[in-house]
Parts: C-alpha cells; structure tokens; sequence
C-alpha cells in the first residue's frame, strides 16, 4: 500500500462503525476512526502509535478490498452535501438503532469532508447549543476537561452571535427544541452557509423515532445524541465526530 495514499471511508465503512455489532476487529475499527480523507497512509500509520506498521498495512489492505475504505479522489465531496433521500433511507434504520441501543449515533463517513487539521497546540471549539442552564453548564463542564474551548447559546440570537465570532465552531452540538427556534431548521441553515456547511453537527434530541433520524441525516446531521443521556455518551459521539481518540 502506498505509504502516500490517501484514504476516506465509504458508506459501508460508516455502517460498520454505526452497527451496535460489527465483524471488524478492534484494530479495523481504530484504523476507520482514524482514516480522515485528508491524512496519508504514512500519517495513518504514525496515528496509531501501539500498533505494529504491518499490522496496520495489513488491515488497510483488508479494509479496502472489502470496500470500506476507497481512495479519496474516489469519493470526493462526501460529506458535504446533503444526503439523498435514498441513502438517508436506508442509513435511517441503522441510525435509529444506534440510538435506541446506544443512546447515541455518529455517522463517520462526513468526517471525510476537507476540513483543515488544527495547528499543534491549538484547542478545538465546540458551540454548545442548550436553552436548559443546568444541562449546558455541565456539557459545558465536561467538554472542557477533555480540552475544548466551549462557547453557549440558549436561544437564536445567541447562535447567531457565537457563529459570527472568530474562530469557527469545529462542531456544533445542537438541542432539536429550543425556545424560539426548531433545531431542524438551524441545521438547515448551516448547510446553505457556505463559510459553515461543512461543520460537524451532532443533534440532541428527547425523539429516537425513525423520522426524526431521517430528517437530520437529509439535512446533513453527523450524529444524534438522545435526551435525556449519559455525559460519558456524549464525549463518546464528539470525540467519534472530531476524531480525537
């Protein structure tokens, strides 16, 4: 495998990663998590420090023949546009049992959208978006000590105030129910954002219903995280969304 080779994960890669059980082994899974659409097979391999380098060329290898991985080039773009109709379908059923069993869903394959890598030693921002105080400071809290920068907002104004101000969110958790605004239609409207569209956004919803997962992954939600949920849960979607390991 060519050392500079660049790799992204395709949808059946995602679906592995979303499958309550999957048939990929610890090291494939790891491998998927890593596997950006932006880093080399060389920066791979130097991102997976515990692993052997023929163990990790052996699983690439391994992963792409199996279609779970595919060039780059291949599969350009993915990520950000929205989802057809079809494949939000068909994801759609994946997704709500992540949810159901999980408490959470994350769709890895937007990870693969040209987003640049932050410069060594800088922090990544994340914009809370949470109208309840209590639950806000404690993600807030939380989200902190694994060492993000986090900004709040609890109504519209105030998003479109964290939005405006430098730098740009590197994710965006977003409350489906707010007091003046739906969450569904701000979504919406960071999609249409040309300077925003390709920010992550994980949903938190009280709602793990089919239609509901399929309205976010047709607007271009990257995740679901169900209300109410465990901190632990949501650590897990935004390391998984931001590839932190």
């Amino acid at each position: 495998m060519d050392p500079k080779g660049v790799y992204a994960v395709t949808a059946k890669g995602s679906a592995e990663l979303g499958e309550a059980g999957t048939s990929l082994s610890a090291t494939e899974l790891e491998l998927l998590v890593l596997i950006d659409g932006r880093s080399t097979v060389a920066q791979v391999i130097k991102g997976a420090p515990s692993l052997p380098e023929k163990a990790v060329t052996d699983a690439l290898e391994k992963l792409l023949r199996a279609g779970h991985i595919a060039p780059a080039a291949d599969i350009s773009g993915i990520g950000l546009e929205l989802t057809s109709a079809p494949q939000a379908e068909s994801e759609s059923d994946a997704g709500l049992a992540s949810l159901q069993k999980h408490g959470y869903y994350v769709r890895i394959l937007r990870r693969a959208a040209a987003r640049p890598k932050p410069a060594a030693g800088a922090k990544l921002n994340v914009l809370v978006v949470e109208d309840d105080p209590q639950l806000a400071k404690l993600l807030k809290m939380f989200l902190q000590m694994e060492n993000l920068v986090i900004r709040v907002a609890g109504n519209r104004e105030e998003i479109a105030a964290a939005l405006s101000q430098p730098p740009q969110p590197d994710l965006v958790l977003l409350d489906v129910v707010l007091p003046d605004a739906d969450g569904f239609e701000i979504l919406t409207r960071l999609r249409q954002d040309e300077a925003l569209k390709s920010v992550p956004v994980i949903m938190c919803t009280g709602k793990a219903t089919r239609e509901a997962v399929l309205d976010g992954l047709l607007r271009g939600a990257d995740g679901y995280v169900t209300k109410p949920f465990d901190v632990e849960v949501v650590l897990k979607a935004v390391k998984t969304v931001l590839g932190l390991r």
